[in-house]
């Protein structure tokens, strides 16, 4: 069973990966301040206010979140995690992306040398729908698909109106 949606890609590419997922604000700097200071292969999310993410480890995962919270430090941060080999491969918004986290993402973007692929305005179908451990494939339209077996989710498919 596959599930797709559209979003508006903010730093587009096509990337393939594996979702973690928080239905509350992800704040960059609390997520990865253990992370960037450490040379470490891992990403292990720090934030102890996010419980959906909470002790998983972040690094080469699709982070699908409503939006961003915390400061202006989450470029540094993005940046760090890029040159460190641990940044997750793609962000993705149900919402539209404030401008902190686009801003962090771009410069990250620019001075990184990889990018970390970015789509949002996906919708609250989309963060209803996807679950901890999904494979997602990303493209640089905008496109995402959820792709599970069926069997044995715990979530169902949106309605068909849903999909974008």
């Amino acid at each position: 069973m596959s599930l797709t949606f559209k979003g508006r890609p903010v730093l587009p590419g096509t990337v393939t990966g594996v979702a973690v997922v928080s239905h509350g604000g992800f704040n960059t700097y609390a997520s990865f301040f253990e992370s960037i200071h450490e040379p470490s292969d891992k990403a292990i999310c720090a934030d102890s206010g996010n419980a959906d993410l909470y002790g998983r480890d972040l690094a080469g995962r699709v982070i699908c979140v409503p939006n961003t919270t915390g400061s202006t430090s989450g470029g540094a941060v993005w940046q760090r995690l890029i040159d460190m080999g641990n940044a997750p491969r793609a962000m993705l918004f149900s919402k539209a992306i404030d401008s902190l986290a686009a801003g962090g993402l771009i410069v990250a973007d620019l001075w990184g040398g990889e990018r970390i692929v970015v789509v949002d305005r996906l919708g609250d179908a989309f963060l209803e729908a996807v679950v901890h451990g999904d494979a997602l494939t990303i493209g640089a339209d905008g496109g995402v698909v959820i792709h599970r077996s069926g069997a044995g989710t715990s979530q169902e498919a949106p309605q068909e109106d849903a999909l974008a």
